[in-house]
């Protein structure tokens, strides 16, 4: 089986309302998505979607992903898509570095090994576990009653982890983390999320003036030494994120015991097949895992959820859906919210595609 085609497309995704982290520093209204289909010469194709969070979250731009595509379809041509690693060795010895570039292509290649196979990829990720997989809701920053009309919002749709965007100051954080936490709807579980919006001083007086609740708090500041400042002066869990991006530094991290736990979105570390390494390394030593993406459509969403339904339950904290959080829903099929929970599809492949209605015409076809 050979690749002959790949064509890319491109999507604009309104959000329900607008979405504000890091205190308000940081506002979104759309995102912009690159979906990818590879098509075969055996009549077997395959989907992919890349969506980074805009362009201020991360390193990782909409107009990147596509440039980047431009660069590495050539190549691609004629490699076999099931042979998932070499065709990431092929990725990357064309365009060193810039994994988000590169996931939507690595996604597809799992959509297609799925389909040749007859298994859903899950089973071809380690294998399907029992139980569902949680979904946790993202609770943009705002003021804390508000923040909590939206937590009992989801809650009322059987949600039961919820991720509350900080990032205001230390006295206004303080006063939302404890706001939250003394109402928190029962049976529920919160993270504080600062999305690197804290220096070292900021994140430690708000974790020692905080230490009764029982939170996780997420990506306290920007970079790895400054989260560890912070893991050395504090006792509360703490989750990596938008840090993690190899395998390395993962490696590092549990070295240095600077976390309890990860955030792995594929579309950051370059797709499914890195994913799910540091998805094995973490269950390996112990490490709680989310596993969702930045940002998309449902099949972005059912790519992850096939990751985190091949992962022991015990490792997995909660899946966000970012599908729920937009206005428009292209895909067919898919990961959906069941209540508070979601499985992931049983049928060959991701079980998600684009409604071809929606898609348009491609906007850079090779091969």
């Amino acid at each position: 089986m050979k690749i002959v085609r790949i064509s890319v497309f491109g999507l604009t995704l309104p959000l329900q309302r607008p979405y504000e982290l890091q205190g308000g520093r940081l506002r979104f209204e759309q995102l912009e998505s690159t979906l990818v289909r590879l098509d075969t010469d055996e009549g077997v194709s395959g989907w992919g979607e890349a969506c980074p969070w805009g362009s201020t979250y991360l390193p990782a731009f909409p107009r990147g992903i596509r440039a980047g595509l431009e660069e590495l379809a050539p190549g691609l041509l004629g490699q076999d898509p099931r042979r998932t690693d070499v065709v990431n060795t092929v990725m990357d010895t064309a365009l060193p570095g810039h994994p988000y570039v590169k996931s939507a292509i690595d996604i597809a290649c799992w959509d297609i090994l799925g389909k040749a196979t007859g298994l859903p990829v899950c089973d071809l990720l380690g294998g399907r576990r029992p139980g569902d997989v949680t979904i946790q809701s993202s609770i943009p920053t705002d003021d804390p009653p508000e923040m909590l009309r939206t937590i009992e919002r989801y809650h009322a749709r059987g949600y039961t982890i919820h991720s509350a965007k900080v990032g205001s100051g230390v006295a206004a954080d303080i006063e939302r983390i404890e706001y939250l936490a003394e109402r928190m709807p029962a049976g529920s579980s919160l993270t504080i999320d600062a999305n690197r919006a804290w220096i070292p001083d900021q994140a430690i007086r708000v974790m020692r003036a905080t230490e009764a609740v029982d939170a996780y708090f997420e990506q306290p500041c920007e970079t790895y030494e400054e989260c560890l400042q912070v893991r050395r002066s504090t006792r509360q869990p703490i989750l990596l994120d938008e840090i993690i991006h190899t395998y390395g530094d993962l490696v590092r991290a549990h070295h240095d015991q600077a976390c309890e736990g990860i955030g792995l979105k594929p579309n950051r570390v370059g797709g499914l097949t890195k994913a799910r390494r540091i998805r094995d390394f973490c269950v390996q030593v112990g490490l709680r895992l989310n596993i969702e993406d930045t940002g998309g459509t449902a099949l972005a969403d059912t790519a992850a959820v096939h990751l985190a339904q091949a992962t022991p339950a015990r490792y997995r904290r909660g899946t966000w859906f970012c599908h729920e959080m937009i206005n428009v829903d292209p895909i067919i099929g898919g990961a959906r919210n069941l209540g508070g929970v979601t499985r992931a599809p049983g049928t060959p492949g991701l079980g998600a595609e684009p409604d071809p209605a929606t898609l348009g015409d491609p906007m850079l076809v090779i091969g």
